[in-house]
């Protein structure tokens, strides 16, 4: 039997939900207010056909242009043929997240600023970068009292 190349062609475990969370889509989804520029991360729920976007955009992360009584407009980075194009599509509340991919950034900016304001009260210049982790520092093993005895191998010749 030929396979298919549908719409919704290869999304068996994509569209699926975990175990024990299928069934109706909980009130929190429906009353969690988003803002145009917001970050959202698009994840397809099953439970809802319509307003779905295609399988290509599961898992992508894109930034609110428009929101309506609805859906919120979403535009997303798309590669075709080598160059990135801005995707703007219209889809459902309910197979939106709120991203989390600006926290980290905000909590960085949020530390630095205050570490700015101690500077200037203390005078003491202060570096704002971000480092690599260092290598660990070095260290001697300390060995027990009684060393361990290792047997003589026996030697077999396989000829």
């Amino acid at each position: 039997m030929p396979h298919s190349f549908g719409y919704r062609a290869r999304t068996r475990d994509m569209f699926s939900q975990p175990f024990r969370k299928s069934g109706v889509i909980n009130m929190s989804t429906y009353m969690r207010t988003y803002h145009v520029g917001d970050y959202v991360d698009i994840k397809v729920n099953p439970a809802q056909h319509k307003g779905m976007p295609f399988k290509a955009y599961h898992g992508r992360t894109g930034r609110v242009f428009n929101v309506s009584r609805r859906a919120v407009g979403v535009k997303i980075n798309k590669n075709v043929n080598g160059k990135i194009i801005k995707k703007a599509m219209h889809v459902r509340v309910e197979h939106v997240n709120p991203s989390k991919c600006r926290q980290e950034v905000l909590r960085r900016v949020k530390e630095n600023e205050a570490a700015k304001a101690t500077a200037r009260q203390t005078g003491v210049k202060v570096d704002l970068k971000r480092h690599p982790r260092p290598p660990k520092a070095g260290y001697t093993y300390k060995m027990k009292q009684t060393p361990t005895t290792m047997q003589a191998q026996i030697f077999v010749d396989l000829v």
